[in-house]
């Protein structure tokens, strides 16, 4: 199967307890770096349309960042992935070719099997975090725009200036 056959949004079929054979997602971690009280930037990558983003996209997008930030920066920076990646996607695996007729079923039994994990995005929705300080604000947009370049579809990215003695919620993982 293609990646694009699993990118616009179907409802959503996340009920575990229901599924069997459900894969784990493959997100180690949901965030990345140090929090502190004293960070300068909020910035955000939301999605302009609507998609289901593969949870292995989501790592991927996260290592991409994460990497390029802490090779220059160390650790003054906290990125966290929104996204959470609940759809279990299914697959009916279809073989051409000769004597295919024998070993698929078409479809009368046509509900597929748990092949994976995906998050789904609204549109407008934030699916990366990044909190920096002002001297690293050009590292920061080029790592989130390297992360959006291995998610499917495009993105906005949205800086906001934080304002110091403001409490900002610490994100949860």
């Amino acid at each position: 199967m293609k990646a694009k056959n699993y990118r616009s949004i179907e409802r959503p079929y996340s009920r575990t307890d229901y599924i069997h054979g459900a894969p784990q997602p493959r997100l180690p971690k949901f965030d990345y770096g140090v929090w502190r009280e004293d960070y300068d930037f909020r910035l955000v990558l939301k999605a302009k349309e609507a998609v289901q983003v593969r949870d292995i996209a989501l790592e991927a997008s996260r290592v991409a960042a994460g990497k390029t930030l802490s090779q220059k920066i160390g650790d003054n920076f906290y990125l966290v992935i929104k996204a959470h990646p609940h759809h279990v996607l299914r697959e009916n695996k279809m073989i051409f070719g000769a004597h295919a007729d024998r070993l698929q079923e078409g479809m009368s039994r046509s509900f597929g099997r748990p092949i994976g994990r995906a998050a789904q995005v609204q549109s407008g929705e934030e699916v990366l975090e990044l909190y920096c300080y002002g001297r690293d604000l050009a590292l920061a947009k080029e790592a989130l725009r390297r992360a959006a370049s291995k998610l499917p579809k495009s993105y906005n990215l949205v800086i906001e200036e934080l304002v110091k003695g403001e409490a900002v919620p610490e994100a949860s993982s």
